[in-house]
């Protein structure tokens, strides 16, 4: 009688490709947004796009809960800034209807606001802007037969970026 191999645990099937990191990491953080009462993770990623810049600022969503059975006519919860909260509890009406209108049903019913600081990607700060004198004269000569004057303007703040810059070029 033959020996078979010890049993391996069913492993997911190989793809034979590259797969890009965006479409991993979703899948990597949704049971951790689960667990904190996010359906999707993208509610929280996308807080700024779905509620505004202005109130996006002063909150940041904590948890959505949903009554036993229910994936509809949850409460969201915020966590706002001290004096922002009076603020933000006028506009939950708008709020809500933003949030429903971004999963598509009525997901959410009411809002329940909870003062803290809401914790915010660290986002790194945008580099200045190229004064159009960092452009050299030679290229600045060139230019000038561009007749579009927004072209014109692009293409000076790119070329006054290139003579800026040093190094390896920097993506992100």
């Amino acid at each position: 009688m033959t020996k078979r191999p010890p049993s391996r645990p069913t492993e997911a099937p190989r793809r034979n490709h590259a797969v890009r990191v965006a479409d991993i990491v979703p899948a990597v953080g949704d049971k951790a947004f689960r667990r904190f009462g996010f359906i999707q993770s993208s509610v929280v990623s996308r807080w700024a796009e779905i509620v505004g810049a202005r109130y996006a600022a002063v909150s940041a969503p904590e948890s959505i809960r949903f009554p036993a059975g229910k994936r509809a006519d949850g409460v969201l919860t915020l966590s706002v800034e001290g004096a922002h909260a009076p603020m933000m509890q006028h506009v939950a009406p708008t709020i809500v209807e933003r949030v429903n209108r971004f999963f598509g049903y009525p997901a959410v019913a009411r809002v329940a606001i909870r003062n803290g600081t809401p914790l915010r990607s660290a986002r790194p700060a945008r580099p200045e802007a190229p004064r159009p004198d960092a452009v050299s004269a030679e290229m600045g000569d060139s230019l000038r037969a561009v007749s579009d004057p927004e072209l014109r303007a692009v293409l000076e703040s790119l070329a006054a970026g290139v003579a800026r810059s040093s190094g390896l070029p920097r993506i992100g």
